[in-house]
Parts: structure tokens; sequence; C-alpha cells
């Protein structure tokens, strides 16, 4: 290792963190100590928001729900309509909730994250946008529900009441005629 400058304003800072007491100069919050705000540390590394309150549950992928005050917690709906070439179109609409860019960081932001798309209670997609092409083979002759779940970056479902946010819709495939939804986004909530 060579002794440049740089390499020893980095020793410097990591001397006086660990001579300070936790939190002193900004230490703890950069890894993730004592901070309260997603500001950002001494490193440059934010800090984790206190958004909302991780709870013990999960949903029936095994993630952990983070509960949110029902006012302004996120909310999705989920509309199917088939498509031209035997799928199915779907279409999310959120209130209080972004979707975030692929690879954005894995940490709880309030009210963005990803959607999730189920068919049957089985993952089907990971949506960074509110349009999805579901084929026809995943959804095969009979009724399926359909459901949109909501999911913070860092892997927690988004939760209100103890429940993850998500909306439920059916759809019925019959083989003697053309697939038909047999519902539009009604704002289901089950565990998935």
């Amino acid at each position: 290792m060579s002794w440049t400058r740089e390499t020893r304003g980095r020793l410097a800072a990591l001397a006086v963190c660990l001579l300070l007491p936790l939190g002193a100069a900004g230490c703890g919050t950069a890894q993730g100590g004592t901070g309260t705000g997603g500001g950002t540390g001494t490193a440059g590394v934010d800090s984790p928001s206190p958004v909302g309150k991780v709870l013990d549950d999960t949903d029936g992928t095994g993630r952990h729900l983070r509960e949110v005050d029902g006012g302004d917690a996120p909310r999705v709906g989920v509309e199917i309509t088939p498509d031209t070439a035997g799928g199915w179109d779907v279409r999310l609409t959120f209130r209080h909730f972004r979707v975030s860019t692929p690879g954005a960081r894995p940490r709880a932001v309030t009210g963005r994250g990803l959607a999730c798309l189920f068919v049957d209670g089985r993952r089907v997609a990971r949506l960074h946008t509110p349009e999805y092409r579901l084929p026809a083979r995943l959804v095969p002759h009979g009724t399926h529900h359909v459901t949109a779940r909501l999911y913070a970056d860092d892997g927690t479902v988004w939760a209100v009441h103890g429940k993850p946010v998500q909306s439920t819709a059916d759809i019925t495939v019959s083989v003697t005629r053309a697939p038909r939804p047999s519902g539009r986004g009604a704002d289901r909530q089950s565990d998935g």
C-alpha cells in the first residue's frame, strides 16, 4: 500500500471516529448508528431513515412488514384487460407512491419502492413501471387472483394496520371464449 495524502487523510478520519464516542463527528450515522434523518453521514453514506416501523410479521414471501400511518400510506390499484395476443395487460395505479429506478439504494424511503406482481400467490414479476404484459401461459383455464404488492427498496413490505399494501383483481380464462376480466382493481387486502 503506498502512503499518499489521500490515504493519510482517510486513516486520520478513521482514527478520529474510533477515538471519539459513537455519534460524535457523525461517525455513528455514517454506519447506521444513531441517525434520525435520511441525511448524509461523514463518509458520504446515507444514514438509515426511520420510515415506519418494521414488524416481526412477514408477508407470504417471508419479507418483513414496514408499518406506516394510514393517512399518507402508499396505495396501489390494479386493472387487468385482455390484450390482442391472448395475454393480459396489467395497469397499476399508485397513490402516495413512486416506483424507484432499477438499482436504487437498498433503503426505505417514504412512498418509494417497487411493486411485485403475483398470480395465485406466486411471484411472476418485479415492476419498476406501472404497466406489465402478463403472458397467457401464466394464467391457464380457470379463475386466477392477480395481486400487486408494494415493497420498499430495502425489501420490506409497505403495510397499514399489519396488512401488506396490495390490491388484487380476479381474472377468468375459459376455453370456449376469449379471456375476460371478472374483476377490476378491487382493493382487497389479503396476506398473499
